[in-house]
């Protein structure tokens, strides 16, 4: 999604680049907090964000993803004017999921999937993307792979069989946290009434 950047955006893109590494946080807690404390302003803004998920810095795209997931975490105001309200935010992650290689863009991805008004077809698509990232070197990668397979589950139910078959061979085979996050999502589906669900991961 290129686009020239604004100069409010060139600066956010400033602020995103700072950090040692990739996989360094930066300053993405003061800018999660800024966005959460203006909510007003958070849409315009998270918009810039998705536009960077694209960027060739890695760090800029990791930590963009990082503040989106933050920032959507709860159901909010914030939320619902990042993602129900717009198909433009739904279709450019959907269509960034196949491509996404920085692992920490991978994870966040995943953990947002569960978070945006899917079809049913929409859902089955990005399982087979989350199916894929099964194979990842990264134990998070994984594990949140499982938590945005075991979510989709909800916009379609034809999911369950084969994510309860995933989630019972990572609970005994998988790294130690997919064996624990397994576990926790098959107690819930077991348990799954209305609206009850796991605490999110990472919350």
């Amino acid at each position: 999604m290129p686009r020239t950047p604004s100069s409010k955006a060139g600066t956010l893109r400033a602020q995103l680049a700072e950090g040692r590494h990739a996989l360094a946080l930066g300053r993405v807690p003061e800018l999660t907090a800024h966005f959460l404390a203006h909510p007003d302003q958070a849409a315009r803004r998270a918009a810039h964000l998705i536009e960077f998920l694209w960027d060739d810095d890695p760090g800029v795209a990791s930590r963009a993803a990082d503040i989106l997931e933050r920032i959507t975490r709860r159901s909010s105001p914030i939320r619902d004017r990042i993602f129900a309200c717009s198909t433009d935010s739904k279709d450019a992650l959907l269509g960034l999921l196949p491509e996404a290689s920085p692992k920490k863009l991978r994870w966040n991805l995943a953990l947002m999937l569960g978070r945006l008004p899917l079809t049913a077809m929409e859902a089955r698509r990005a399982a087979a993307v989350l199916q894929s990232w099964l194979n990842d070197s990264s134990s998070i990668v994984k594990t949140a792979a499982l938590q945005g397979l075991a979510d989709l589950t909800r916009m379609d139910p034809s999911l369950l069989p084969m994510v309860q078959d995933l989630l019972r061979m990572h609970s005994r085979s998988g790294t130690a946290a997919m064996r624990t996050r397994s576990r926790i999502l098959l107690q819930s589906f077991e348990k799954r009434r209305g609206d009850e669900w796991p605490k999110p991961w990472l919350a």
